[in-house]
């Protein structure tokens, strides 16, 4: 057994590991690369591998920097099965299409505008491109076997960080592989807790929260406070958000303290994602995995006025505060949030609300960072607004959540392997889990490859 790593080294994008196995290629993850533009080349790069080579795809979660990459995948000559969950399934049927069109307006709009380098500017893919896709995908139940590949056997198990999102275990009969993708938060809001699993022979574990803990703060009153102190000053409070997952847990959070007095009843809210008021009916379809009654769905995708069309999007931005506006993207690498902060990133009176974690070389990482500028469409636009930063609502588990979950393996890895995670997170990660569990592991690099004796 050989193990490639073709993304998630050194950064928390871009998960792609290649698993050989006698003639068997599959692919775990294939997603895309963001942040950084060195990062973000590798998208246009083929793949070190021929995408026909690859017998088949197994999808921890759906999540562009998972999934996002399929669609390039299959153009360039894939043509075996992609294996995900119902959950998993159903959201890819959103996000898909919805990255295929956003990289074909963005590309029509650098053009538009002559912004780009490129005459003309091209999309990485299309709509299209991610349609055509989704007839690869093959659906699996948590727990139930299936054979994506001669001399392979693998199987969901839920992992709690969003519908649909689970840990894959690959066995050959003699050998065990883990991977999981991303962890979700054992008391996390939303969703129900990651399901304790056995352990393998080998483990590649995630570390996007690898050197830090969330903070233990009451995550409603900091979202009540931000919004009152903006509404005071006349301001908008943008909340970049995932269009899947962080979006509904911000509708969900703002209903709650509209219900409770806590921010007033008749505060304008909202939702500028098509796609995650879509997602938002999956959450429904997906109820089991969920916290949240059917009643409480319901009330939360009552709690903000959907914006469809572009042009209801600009329309925003020519209005006045008090109001709160949640759109995607959660790290501002596009979609139409990157919009909304050239509108209100140069106002005092405005904040801007990151409630996830933002990737090195992103828009989000550099606003977070308190850069006085942010380069948006080439232009450098001033950050006057108020900038905060909630880790509370984060659905990834930090370091003592993860190694508690560690803790419940019944066999320890041979190996573990550190992956998506900033190289300091990693590290962090890997001198935590020797210390602790004294398990072997090391943080892989990009492109090695592994002989799994």
């Amino acid at each position: 057994m050989q193990l490639t790593f073709l993304g998630a080294t050194g950064t928390v994008t871009g998960s792609k590991y290649l698993l050989r196995e006698g003639g068997s290629s599959v692919l775990v993850d294939c997603g895309l690369f963001q942040g950084y533009k060195d990062l973000r080349l590798r998208n246009w790069s083929p793949l070190p591998v021929p995408a026909a080579s690859i017998d088949a795809v197994i999808l921890t979660h759906a999540h562009l920097d998972h999934s996002g990459y399929l669609p390039l995948l299959a153009r360039s000559g894939f043509r075996g099965k992609v294996y995900c969950t119902s959950g998993t399934y159903d959201l890819c049927k959103i996000l898909l299409p919805d990255s295929g069109y956003l990289l074909e307006e963005e590309a029509e709009f650098l053009n538009r505008h002559q912004l780009s380098k490129h005459k003309p500017a091209l999309p990485l893919y299309t709509r299209d491109d991610a349609v055509r896709c989704l007839k690869l995908f093959r659906p699996v139940r948590n727990r139930d076997a299936f054979r994506p590949a001669a001399g392979l056997a693998a199987t969901f198990s839920h992992s709690g960080h969003m519908p649909g999102s689970s840990f894959v275990r690959i066995d050959t009969g003699s050998r065990s592989i883990l991977f999981s993708g991303d962890i979700g938060r054992p008391e996390d809001m939303m969703l129900t807790p990651p399901v304790q699993v056995d352990g393998a022979d080998y483990l590649v574990v995630e570390s996007t929260y690898g050197d830090r803990l969330h903070e233990r703060s009451d995550v409603l009153t900091q979202i009540a406070d931000v919004v009152n102190r903006t509404a005071k000053r006349g301001g908008v409070v943008v909340i970049p958000a995932f269009a899947v997952g962080r979006a509904q847990t911000m509708l969900h959070c703002l209903r709650l303290l509209k219900d409770s007095g806590a921010i007033a009843a008749d505060m304008p809210v909202y939702l500028n994602s098509p796609m995650a008021a879509a997602a938002t009916q999956v959450y429904y379809d997906h109820i089991d995995e969920l916290r949240l009654s059917r009643e409480d769905c319901e009330a939360m995708a009552r709690a903000a006025t959907i914006v469809e069309t572009p042009d209801e999007s600009r329309e925003l931005n020519r209005r006045h505060g008090p109001m709160v506006i949640v759109a995607a993207s959660g790290m501002a690498t596009g979609g139409r949030v990157v919009h909304h902060l050239k509108a209100f990133a140069p106002d005092k009176r405005n904040t801007i609300l990151f409630a996830g974690f933002q990737a090195g070389g992103t828009r989000g990482a550099t606003i977070a960072a308190g850069a006085p500028t942010v380069r948006i469409h080439g232009e450098d636009i001033p950050v006057r607004a108020e900038v905060k930063m909630l880790d509370t609502l984060s659905a990834h588990a930090d370091a003592e959540e993860i190694i508690s979950w560690l803790r419940g393996f019944r066999q320890a890895p041979r190996q573990t392997f550190i992956t998506h995670g900033e190289p300091a997170a990693a590290d962090a990660m890997r001198q935590r889990i020797e210390r602790q569990l004294h398990w072997e592991c090391r943080a892989p690099y990009y492109l090695e490859s592994v002989d799994l004796e």
